[in-house]
């Protein structure tokens, strides 16, 4: 699919932040504007948290994980709706990836070195077919440091909070604010400090903080860079 000036090829764009910072729904707009690829690496992450869990992997076990990485088929894309759909050895995960003990998990599961080797190495083969928007916590540092447009999302704690609770609740999960509130700090720390690239924003990234910003008015902002560029 070309983007609004038939560059496609030109254009790869890398949207990281924090859990409840808007990453995915901001990402997967922009790409639909553009019409480029649209990648949410966590959702890779997920799938495989999703896999650990079904299969009763001990999630410390890191060399049980990459072993679970290769045997793994995962396929992010599109449906002919240009919904984000999910699969995972040929089923359609897409709701089952979002539920909360798959989210209490994955931060692990992406803290392991060969996992996230792994998930990269499919990544980047991704970007190399063409334009795309992929997002995530490190695809401006670590996955795409040559990425022409970067853009770093954040939004106070209790924002991120408030988002990820009413998306769990629209899903018909019950989850206490409070016990989300401090699962989202853990993975705050987790992801910041973990071994292979961490959560961090990228030197030339442009922060956009959502927490007062409605998702059209993100869009826009990084839409007005990139076309401008």
């Amino acid at each position: 699919m070309q983007g609004e000036t038939g560059k496609r090829s030109a254009w790869v764009v890398a949207v990281d932040g924090p859990a409840g910072a808007g990453k995915s729904t901001v990402a997967r707009l922009v790409a639909s504007r553009l019409g480029l690829l649209y990648l949410d690496t966590g959702a890779m992450y997920r799938a495989l948290a999703l896999k650990a869990l079904a299969t009763g992997t001990d999630v410390a076990d890191a060399l049980r994980l990459v072993e679970l990485l290769q045997e793994a088929d995962i396929h992010v894309g599109e449906d002919p709706n240009r919904q984000l759909r999910v699969w995972l050895d040929g089923q359609d995960v897409t709701d089952a990836i979002r539920r909360p003990e798959v989210h209490a998990t994955v931060a692990q599961v992406a803290s392991v070195p060969g996992v996230r080797a792994g998930m990269v190495d499919r990544q980047r083969a991704l970007a190399e077919l063409g334009g795309v928007v992929m997002d995530g916590r490190d695809i401006g540092t670590y996955v795409l440091p040559n990425a022409p447009f970067k853009f770093f999302l954040t939004a106070s704690l209790e924002a991120r909070a408030a988002r990820r609770h009413r998306e769990l609740a629209a899903r018909g999960f019950s989850v206490d604010p409070g016990v989300l509130r401090q699962e989202i700090v853990a993975r705050d720390r987790m992801d910041s400090t973990r071994a292979v690239a961490p959560l961090q924003c990228a030197p030339d990234a442009q922060v956009i903080d959502t927490t007062e910003l409605s998702v059209s008015q993100v869009v826009d902002q990084i839409l007005a860079v990139v076309r401008g560029r």
